[in-house]
């Protein structure tokens, strides 16, 4: 595995390095006192769950506006190809109160300001997409990089909520660790996409698998080390 993640990424840079290791203590110490919250079983990254973070009916209306804004899925590194992620999403409107609400219950969950985290992305799989493996922290040697830098930074937690149950696939596999996880309608899944010391970490690679049955429904909202514009 060292050496896929050796081949498959050069050693990044580390702007927001000291910002990334203050958050990453802050949120630790917070999810570590929640008992409903669950740490997955790995020492090389920090990745939590924890059930019925929303119940049903809040997930079926965000399934709801989903699929109103919902539009063929883009990444920010063009050289993946146009079959690396071929999900639907959509920003849903931040500014309706239902989506502040579960908005700012994510951001109470990880103790984080609410202007660091991007709008909420809601995420539609049908059978047959995926978003092959991938991380969500920036390559600072990238073109968009100077962009997202002026944007709010490095982003530092992912926090994921499953929004139905799916009938074949899409689960979320961290595929460097060897860590499935099933799609649980109302579960939270989140992690820090730096190491202990800030650094972005190369073992939170993760793919969204392959749907083979029925539809998959997401949201996703990430949190960069700064205001986000």
């Amino acid at each position: 595995m060292a050496s896929f993640l050796t081949a498959r990424f050069k050693k990044p840079d580390v702007p927001d390095q000291a910002a990334l290791k203050r958050t990453g203590e802050h949120v630790r110490k917070r999810l570590a006192a929640n008992k409903a919250i669950y740490r997955l079983p790995t020492d090389k990254a920090e990745i939590y769950a924890m059930a019925d973070f929303m119940s049903a009916a809040e997930c079926t209306r965000l399934i709801g506006m989903i699929d109103k804004v919902a539009r063929p899925s883009s990444v920010f590194n063009v050289e993946y190809g146009a079959d690396y992620r071929t999900s639907y999403s959509g920003d849903v409107d931040s500014y309706d109160p239902f989506v502040k609400k579960i908005s700012r219950r994510i951001d109470d969950l990880l103790g984080l300001d609410g202007s660091w985290g991007e709008a909420i992305q809601g995420q539609r799989y049908l059978p047959g997409q995926q978003f092959k493996p991938h991380c969500d922290w920036f390559f600072t040697e990238a073109d968009y990089w100077p962009r997202e830098a002026g944007r709010g930074g490095q982003r530092g937690w992912t926090a994921m909520v499953y929004l139905n149950t799916v009938e074949g696939g899409g689960s979320t596999d961290f595929t460097e660790l060897g860590l499935s996880i099933e799609p649980k309608p109302g579960a939270i899944l989140t992690w820090n996409n730096a190491d202990l010391e800030g650094v972005p970490n190369r073992w939170t690679i993760h793919t969204g698998t392959q749907v083979s049955a029925g539809v998959k429904y997401i949201i996703t909202k990430w949190y960069r080390t700064r205001s986000w514009k």
